[in-house]
């Protein structure tokens, strides 16, 4: 696979879903892990609080359970979404190609999650079911940041 010199800006404004394009057999060096966490927390928080964690799943057999999970959500998404599909696929020939491109990476993110060598998980502390929409919002806008920063 080439290897293209990109900006950061370039990648990110460029590139959309690359999940077909990752050579999900190569390693992830540790530290390139470690590199990636201690950018992620260089992202701001609410109230400067840091209330958050990273979990880094490596184990092959902990991946397929993260998969296994991941898997019965899609499922249940898909259920609730596939009207709304339907209804988008029914617009135009482009609607409908621009939804068959959606169900079918999002079916390969599916079948392929467990190949993934490594599997970064954001947590913050708390729940916030209980929680004004308000609050929530500042508790979700302080892991957002450090889960999307790019390395």
């Amino acid at each position: 696979m080439p290897i293209l010199d990109l900006s950061i800006d370039t990648l990110l404004t460029t590139t959309r879903s690359v999940r077909k394009r990752l050579d999900l057999s190569r390693p992830v060096e540790p530290g390139v892990i470690d590199e990636c966490l201690e950018l992620a927390l260089q992202a701001p928080t609410a109230s400067n609080s840091q209330s958050w964690h990273f979990v880094v799943v490596t184990d092959p057999h902990q991946r397929q359970a993260l998969a296994t999970i991941y898997r019965k959500g899609a499922e249940r998404y898909r259920e609730l979404m596939t009207p709304v599909y339907q209804k988008r696929a029914a617009a135009s020939e482009q609607e409908a190609r621009t939804v068959a491109g959606l169900l079918d990476s999002g079916q390969y993110l599916i079948d392929h999650l467990h190949e993934v060598p490594v599997h970064v998980i954001p947590c913050i502390q708390g729940r916030t079911d209980h929680l004004p929409i308000v609050a929530q919002s500042g508790t979700w806008g302080s892991i957002m940041p450090a889960a999307w920063i790019p390395s």
